[in-house]
């Protein structure tokens, strides 16, 4: 077995950390994680994860009090400056970095600088957090397609890059990350669209941590449904039939500590 080298100076390293579970964490993940002399992070990787680093290492670049953010382009000089200063670099991301976690954004600004940087992926919710809820994101039975798509896109867009005439037609399962805010303007437009009312909706909140919920109900009453639960960020949300088999598994999953809400007929 070859030996395990330690991360080398002057190298940034993008990794996705999962849905949040410290087991879920890659093995290299993990060891990157232990060696690195800085890790920047985001509030998305789970507490376990951020808990058990050292804080001296760490530097949070998410979400501040107030609902400030660290902008993108602060993220991206602090990794050159910090890589040019000769350190090993992890840049910490919930998830998948590279699946709307802006690490293709990253991983340009060091290429355009020169810095060394690795790719290293991660556990993405689109399909983790349905899995964790019981949901299969796709079944020979109900869904033969795909689509992941993002409910919170960039706000000085003039309109949405997202179809949602086009996501209705292709049918199968569609997958929004980030779309609690929106929920109602999305399922709405799928509605107008003609995706039937009685569509299967399923939102599971900070899938795998201790503290996860799901609401489920169909495009017509999840917005209800949310609210009554309690859905906060960071959720995704699954649409499809294929959200209609948690219920068929709810009782048999293992460790299962979700509160839920289901919302039918127009009942929430």
């Amino acid at each position: 077995m070859a030996d395990i080298v330690d991360p080398e100076p002057g190298t940034v390293y993008l990794v996705g950390s999962g849905p949040g579970d410290p087991e879920l964490l890659t093995v290299k993940g993990k060891r990157l994680l232990e060696r690195a002399d800085v890790v920047l992070h985001d509030r998305l990787p789970g507490p376990e994860i951020l808990d058990g680093l050292s804080p001296e290492r760490c530097e949070d670049v998410g979400k501040r009090a107030g609902g400030e953010r660290t902008p993108q382009s602060e993220i991206n000089e602090r990794l050159v400056e910090l890589a040019r200063e000769g350190n090993s670099i992890v840049r910490l991301k919930g998830g998948d970095s590279f699946v709307f976690g802006r690490g293709g954004e990253e991983a340009e600004h060091l290429a355009e600088h020169g810095v060394p940087f690795e790719i290293v992926p991660g556990v993405t919710s689109a399909t983790a957090a349905p899995a964790v809820a019981g949901i299969p994101v796709t079944h020979r039975d109900h869904a033969s397609s795909l689509s992941v798509v993002t409910g919170h896109e960039d706000p000085t867009k003039s309109e949405s890059a997202v179809d949602w005439e086009a996501l209705a037609a292709v049918g199968g399962t569609i997958v929004v990350l980030m779309g609690v805010k929106r929920l109602p303007d999305y399922t709405d437009a799928l509605l107008e669209a003609g995706m039937a009312s009685e569509t299967p909706v399923a939102l599971v909140e900070r899938a795998t941590w201790s503290n996860q919920q799901v609401a489920t109900g169909t495009l017509e009453t999840i917005v209800g449904a949310r609210d009554e639960v309690g859905i906060r960020p960071p959720a995704v949300t699954v649409i499809g039939e294929v959200a209609a088999t948690r219920a068929t598994v709810f009782e048999f999953l293992a460790n299962e500590t979700a509160s839920e809400t289901t919302a039918t007929d127009g009942e929430v």
